[in-house]
């Protein structure tokens, strides 16, 4: 083989290189719907959650079993949204995994904290009986509270220092300064903090990324 062959086989390899990187790069598809719908799910179940705790009432259902319906749209979104996707690299498949593990923990943080609720109030009541003193800075779900801002905050952060996402990243901050400041307040400002932290990290960032991928479809019509 001589020089000139080599060079130009070089150059083709560093061109099929190029193509295969800019196909995996372009094959991505985030339509922002994911994060739109968990961002107004959450926001929605924090402020009626707030709205139950100001004005003293309750709802038929648990407010808070919409979110477990929402898995359902979730599904069918990432389910399209895999169909789109002409190439599946390794940081979707490392996301991926993070958002299960995301979602498992969640799941398990609840089950946790709900086990240790029902053990707690018993003993709780009890003692506000006997010494006539309110226990109502150690309810237990406004410091669960925290532990969940802090797991918001762990996938939002990676996927937006992945992804690139600017707002999404200071929305996952948001959550951890959040989970610090439940600490000290209230069951009720605590969900207004949730509200914010979801609305900052998923709603907001969510309709940027949905306005973005609309204007690449409409500049892909043309």
């Amino acid at each position: 083989m001589n020089m000139e062959e080599r060079k130009l086989s070089e150059q083709e390899s560093l061109a099929l290189i190029t193509q295969m990187i800019n196909t995996a790069k372009n094959s991505f598809v985030d339509t922002g719907i994911g994060p739109i719908l968990w961002g107004a799910v959450i926001t929605l179940c924090s402020l009626v959650q707030v709205a139950q705790i100001q004005f003293d009432f309750e709802l038929p259902v648990d407010i808070w079993f919409l979110a477990v319906i929402a898995i359902i749209p979730q599904i069918i979104i990432s389910v399209r949204e895999k169909k789109l996707q002409k190439v599946r690299g390794w940081t979707d498949q490392t996301l991926s995994y993070v958002w299960m593990c995301f979602g498992i923990g969640v799941f398990l943080m609840n089950f946790i904290s709900i086990s240790y609720v029902q053990q707690i109030e018993p003993v709780l009541r009890e003692y506000e009986q006997l010494t006539q003193k309110s226990t109502g800075h150690l309810h237990f779900w406004s410091y669960a509270t925290s532990f969940l801002l802090f797991l918001y905050g762990v996938p939002t952060i990676v996927t937006a220092a992945t992804r690139k996402f600017r707002s999404m990243l200071l929305g996952g901050i948001l959550c951890w300064v959040c989970c610090v400041i439940c600490v000290y307040t209230n069951i009720k400002i605590d969900f207004l903090l949730m509200a914010l932290c979801a609305t900052t990290s998923w709603l907001i960032p969510g309709i940027f990324i949905r306005t973005q991928f609309l204007k690449q479809g409409k500049l892909a019509d043309v």
